[in-house]
């Protein structure tokens, strides 16, 4: 049974009322993945974190839908245990924290990113303010089409809407190294 409000699309994606869709997305919402834009990294490229720790296995990509109500995965699946803390992948206020189809679901904005985390059992409501790290619920059992225990990390750009790869926005773990400057022949 769906909460008020909600809707579930044919293949189990989120419907009008789910927490990441706005009410009536244009078709621009969703990017091909052979568009260009999908190449082009967002301003919050390497803002966010993990939202497990230590970083999981991903046990299924990103594969955007061609259409908004289309078939596709609007984020990635983490390898996780029943009971692992789900954290907060940055910055940012809750905007829900709930029940959607039966599952627990938790979004939070992050100024122009929405992240959604499920099937959670929430920690915190909407409303609150949480930082990249921050302890927001843990994992519960898991969602159709996911092989064991998997948590759901999805990303969407706010405006235009369109739904992002979540791995793309994390935190590189670049090194920086120093290389010697070379002399001059006078010195």
């Amino acid at each position: 049974m769906l909460a008020a409000g909600t809707a579930a699309t044919p293949d189990g994606g989120a419907g009008p009322g789910h927490p990441d869709r706005t009410n009536d997305p244009p078709r621009s919402a969703v990017v091909s993945p052979h568009d260009p834009r999908r190449s082009v990294r967002s301003a919050a490229e390497g803002r966010f974190v993990w939202p497990l720790h230590p970083p999981p296995p991903v046990v299924r990509g990103f594969d955007p839908p061609e259409s908004p109500y289309g078939a596709g995965h609007r984020g990635v699946d983490l390898g996780a245990s029943i009971g692992q803390p789900v954290l907060a992948a940055g910055a940012g206020v809750v905007v829900f924290a709930g029940q959607v189809a039966g599952r627990g679901v938790i979004s939070i904005d992050h100024d122009a990113i929405r992240t959604t985390y499920e099937p959670v059992r929430p920690e915190v409501s909407a409303g609150d303010q949480v930082y990249a790290g921050q302890r927001i619920g843990t994992v519960v059992a898991s969602h159709r089409g996911c092989p064991g225990v998997c948590l759901h990390w999805g990303a969407r750009r706010n405006k235009p809407p369109e739904y992002l790869d979540p791995l793309e926005l994390l935190r590189s773990q670049s090194v920086i190294r120093l290389k010697p400057w070379p002399r001059d022949a006078d010195d």
